[in-house]
């Protein structure tokens, strides 16, 4: 799982210069390798033989242990994810909870590299990140009991199973409002433009982990791209089918596409949100911290609460396909 995931975020981070590149009107990085698609690999170079500098006023041993607290998580939730009908490393029954409580694991790494590093950035951005992903947190959540009520199961494997049909049986169609909940809550707890005020540049210097350097820099940005795959593969996986083919169930289509392993349906679509992600990041300035904890407070979760309740209607006047 460690290999794909590190593939994946090699993959993204050679495209993001490109896409991003490309959406500004720019060229984007040209230079390292072929129209610069090894740039990635220079990077990661560069910070593999940088000193890891640790500051002398700094707890030592929880400075170098908040990069491997804030990438853990991120790694370990992929065990229950599914890329096939029984295809994951750990069937279990509570898989959303494990994955509830995996997910809000990850801001201890944040909070350990503000405190740390004994400087006033560095705290002031694990403040501001930590009240953040506690805030989307509740909305995340609630959007994922939206998803329990409709597949009647915390089993991922059978949260996919559910949406068997077509492309118009899965769960975004129902749920279409906690799935935009979901998702924007999701680029939210990743810190990622344009909710990304824990590393604003013009206003604390680069937030956590304004101290750290090489490796230790690196692992921190391994979490960064390793949660937004995390993201995009469980919006994936609770919202759009996972492995399942957008064509089944279509006359003629269906059985044209039969042949395409369920995995890379899975993946096409982890990509797809992925590039949501740097459209993001090309599209919209960066909000100020009370207007990123007024839509979380204010918006998302009221409009999880109501179409809770919307759901449970459904659910109880048995709406087809989704809820007979």
């Amino acid at each position: 799982a460690g290999g794909s995931i590190s593939r994946c975020q090699h993959a993204h981070r050679a495209g993001q210069g490109k896409i991003i590149g490309y959406m500004q009107v720019r060229i984007g990085p040209n230079r390292v390798g072929p129209k610069g698609w090894l740039q990635p690999i220079a990077d990661a170079m560069k910070l593999m033989f940088k000193e890891i500098i640790i500051p002398s006023r700094s707890d030592k041993f929880l400075f170098l242990l908040a990069p491997v607290v804030a990438f853990g998580p991120a790694l370990a939730a992929w065990a229950v994810i599914p890329f096939g009908d029984g295809m994951m490393i750990s069937h279990l029954d509570a898989g959303i909870l494990y994955l509830l409580a995996l997910t809000s694991m990850g801001v201890y790494g944040v909070i350990i590299a503000g405190w740390a590093s004994n400087s006033k950035y560095a705290f002031l951005g694990a403040m501001r990140s930590a009240a953040q992903i506690v805030s989307y947190e509740i909305a995340m959540g609630f959007a994922l009991v939206g998803v329990l009520m409709a597949a009647g199961s915390l089993n991922l494997n059978q949260v996919v199973l559910a949406q068997q049909g077509s492309i118009l049986h899965w769960f975004w169609l129902p749920l279409l409002p906690l799935f935009l909940v979901y998702f924007i809550s999701g680029v939210a707890e990743t810190n990622r433009a344009p909710f990304d005020v824990a590393e604003g540049e013009s206003e604390i210097v680069a937030g956590f982990h304004v101290d750290y350097s090489g490796m230790a820099f690196a692992v921190f940005f391994l979490a960064e791209y390793a949660n937004m795959i995390l993201v995009s593969a469980l919006a994936s996986t609770m919202f759009l089918g996972g492995w399942l083919s957008p064509f089944e169930g279509i006359p003629g289509l269906g059985p044209l596409f039969a042949f395409v392993p369920g995995a890379l349906w899975l993946v096409l679509k982890i990509s797809l949100l992925l590039l949501f992600f740097l459209w993001f990041r090309a599209t919209f300035p960066r909000y100020r911290y009370d207007q990123i904890m007024r839509l979380g407070w204010k918006i998302f979760i009221p409009v999880t609460l109501v179409w809770i309740v919307v759901i449970g209607l459904g659910v109880l006047g048995r709406v087809g396909p989704w809820f007979d």
